[in-house]
C-alpha cells in the first residue's frame, strides 16, 4: 500500500515527559487522517515531527517517500502546515503575506502574485487583499493562514486544530476548503478538538492518549467500539412517555434511558428493532416529534476510549 505519509514507532521525550511512546500514523494519498486526543496527548508533537520541526528520539517518519530526519528539505517542499495559531505577518496585507511565502518557495515574482490572487479568491479574501492582516477578523486570519500553507501546492497538509476559536459558520467555511483541497488530491492530517469536525472530514481517525495510539479506524468503525445502534424517541405528547418507555423496553429487552427534553433512548442489537418500535407506536396511536436509529457519536467514542486511559493512569500513579 502506498502512503502519502507514514510514521512508525515515533518516540519523543521532553525531559522526563514522554510525549510520544511508539506512535504509528499513516494516510493514503488524497485522504484525511483525523488525529484526536485530549490536550497534552501528543498530537501536536506528532505533527511537528512530520513537518520536520522536531526530530524524533526513536522511530521513523516518511512523507512523500522522503525521510523527515535525513531529507527534511525535500519534505518541506511538498508539505504545508497550519498551526493552532495564525502565523501570518499582521503588518503585511493579505497579498503581501502570500507573495512573500511564494518567493520564499522560489516562485518568480509574477508566479507568486498570480498564486496569491488565486488563493485569495478561493478563500473569499479578494476584497481584503490590500488591507493589513491586523485588520482581519479571526475567521479571515484563519483563512489567510490556511491559504498560506497552500501557496506551494503541497502534496501533504498538516492542519493542527485549524478551526479553534471560529464560530460554526466560519468553521464550515474551512471544512469546505479542506474538502476542495482533498478533491484535488491533497492529503491532510487534521488534529482537532471538535469531534463533529473529524466526523465530517476524516476518512480515518487515530485516537492518541498519553502518547500512544489507542484506536484507529473509520468513523463508523470507531463508533462500533462503544456498542451497537440506539433508538431515540420523543413523543408529541409528554403524557405518553411511560407508554413509550414500555414499548422500547419490550422491543429491545434493554433498560431505557431518559436524555432530557422528553427523549427516551435504548440500545438495540440490529435495525429490525426500529420496524417493531414504529409498528407498536402506531398501534398505540402515539405521535412522535423525533424518532431515530443511530450509531454512537464520536463524542461517546472519545469519552469511552480516553476514560480508560485516564483510569489506567490514575492506577499507575496510586500504585
Amino acid at each position: 500500500m502506498s502512503f502519502a505519509f507514514q510514521a512508525t514507532g515515533l518516540v519523543k521525550r521532553f525531559g522526563k515527559t514522554i510525549a510520544l511512546d511508539g506512535v504509528d500514523l499513516a494516510a493514503e494519498p488524497g485522504t484525511v487522517l483525523g488525529v484526536l486526543g485530549p490536550n497534552g496527548a501528543g498530537k501536536t508533537t506528532a505533527v511537528r515531527i512530520l513537518a520536520t520541526l522536531l526530530r524524533p528520539d526513536a522511530g521513523r517518519a516518511v512523507v512523500g517517500g522522503y525521510d523527515v530526519v535525513r531529507q527534511p528539505a525535500e519534505v518541506r517542499r511538498i508539505s504545508g502546515l497550519t498551526g493552532q495559531f495564525a502565523s501570518v505577518d499582521e503588518d503585511l496585507t493579505g497579498t503581501e503575506n502570500l507573495v512573500l511565502i511564494g518567493q520564499l518557495l522560489d516562485l518568480r515574482a509574477k508566479e507568486a502574485k498570480a498564486r496569491a490572487a488565486q488563493l485569495l479568491a478561493e478563500f473569499d479574501l479578494t476584497e481584503a487583499a490590500n488591507r493589513p492582516a491586523k485588520t482581519y477578523s479571526g475567521g479571515m486570519r484563519r483563512r489567510l493562514d490556511l491559504a498560506a500553507s497552500l501557496v506551494g501546492r503541497p502534496a501533504v497538509v498538516y492542519l493542527d486544530e485549524p478551526t479553534t476559536g471560529l464560530d460554526p459558520a466560519k468553521r464550515e467555511d474551512v471544512w469546505n476548503m479542506v474538502r476542495a483541497q482533498v478533491q484535488e488530491g491533497t492529503t491532510v492530517l487534521l488534529t482537532t478538538q471538535y469531534l463533529e469536525e473529524a466526523d465530517a472530514l476524516a476518512d480515518n481517525i487515530s485516537v492518541i492518549n498519553y502518547g500512544k495510539v489507542i484506536a484507529h479506524g473509520t468513523p463508523a468503525q470507531l463508533k462500533h467500539i462503544v456498542g451497537g445502534q440506539t433508538i431515540s424517541v420523543r413523543p408529541t405528547d409528554p403524557a405518553h412517555l411511560a407508554t413509550v418507555e414500555t414499548i422500547l423496553a419490550s422491543v429491545s429487552g434493554n433498560q431505557v434511558e431518559s436524555r432530557g427534553r422528553g427523549v427516551l433512548s435504548v440500545p438495540v442489537s440490529d435495525d429490525r428493532a426500529m420496524t417493531a418500535v414504529v409498528r407498536r407506536l402506531d398501534e398505540a396511536g402515539i405521535g412522535v416529534i423525533e424518532l431515530s436509529l443511530h450509531l454512537p457519536s464520536l463524542d461517546e467514542v472519545f469519552f469511552t476510549l480516553t476514560r480508560g486511559g485516564e483510569e489506567a493512569r490514575k492506577e499507575e500513579v496510586t500504585a
